[in-house]
């Protein structure tokens, strides 16, 4: 497991901010130019930096402030609201019972977890798998899914899956989807931080590194949006995936050697 910084120290540590700087510089840019990913990537790198606690406190401001911006752009927000409130009431009022476990349970299994999800993403995405769901099975699969994206937030911090699969699978228009999923990371994300707090995980100097953060995952959001008028957005989301599936996996290995260290001795 990564050591953990003294968050006091790390406010003056230029390494210690720089990763940090590097981590949303590159989150931010993923996020602009497909329009999501920023937690899952923060997180994906910061767990090989740092604690998964200390991973999900850091991304709560960027994550919120992007997440914000998004769920208000599109003028869909009340139909989505009507529609998905169902799924969205679960999948935050859940993440306080998986936080829980960032106090209960070792957080090598919760980081191999975290790991796990994102090759599951990783995987399924680069397979084209598409699930569809009838409006009369989302009545009871959408509060259903909502739960188990809650709690898995709760526990690992990242909110898509299975809501960003659950989301494309009830056929929302392009921009629905996009503010959707902005409804539900910022929902989550809030959720996370009342979580966060509630189990002592959350102090000022954690908060205030979450603030500085912000400044490099909007200049990458910038940067994104520029290198989307260039790039083909199918091969840049091939090379994110396929990106996404070989960090998953190092964090599942790495938190697999942390727990199997002490039978060594």
């Amino acid at each position: 497991m990564p050591a953990t910084p003294c968050w006091r120290d790390a406010l003056f540590d230029p390494l210690i901010i720089g990763t940090i700087f590097g981590t949303f510089l590159i989150a931010g840019t993923v996020k602009g130019v497909i329009g999501l990913g920023l937690p899952t990537v923060s997180l994906a790198l910061l767990t090989v930096a740092t604690d998964l606690p200390s991973a999900m406190a850091l991304l709560l401001v960027p994550s919120f402030i992007t997440n914000l911006w998004q769920a208000m752009v599109g003028g869909e927000g009340r139909a989505i609201l009507r529609r998905l409130w169902p799924f969205l009431l679960m999948a935050t009022a859940t993440v306080w019972l998986g936080a829980l476990a960032l106090t209960r349970v070792d957080l090598s299994l919760l980081s191999a977890l975290l790991g796990g999800l994102l090759v599951a993403y990783a995987l399924i995405s680069l397979a084209g798998v598409r699930l569809a769901i009838t409006l009369g099975q989302e009545v009871w699969v959408g509060p259903l899914l909502g739960i188990v994206n809650g709690v898995l937030a709760g526990m690992t911090g990242s909110f898509v899956v299975p809501g960003v699969l659950f989301l494309q699978a009830i056929g929302l228009s392009r921009d629905q989807l996009i503010q959707a999923m902005g409804i539900l990371f910022t929902a989550s994300t809030l959720a996370l931080a009342v979580a966060l707090q509630g189990n002592n995980l959350l102090n000022m100097e954690l908060g205030t590194m979450s603030a500085v953060a912000l400044l490099p995952a909007v200049i990458g959001m910038a940067l994104g949006q520029r290198i989307r008028q260039r790039l083909s957005e199918q091969l840049f989301r091939r090379l994110f995936f396929v990106s996404l599936l070989i960090l998953g996996g190092y964090i599942v290995a790495n938190a697999v050697a942390a727990m199997a260290a002490p039978a060594v001795h």
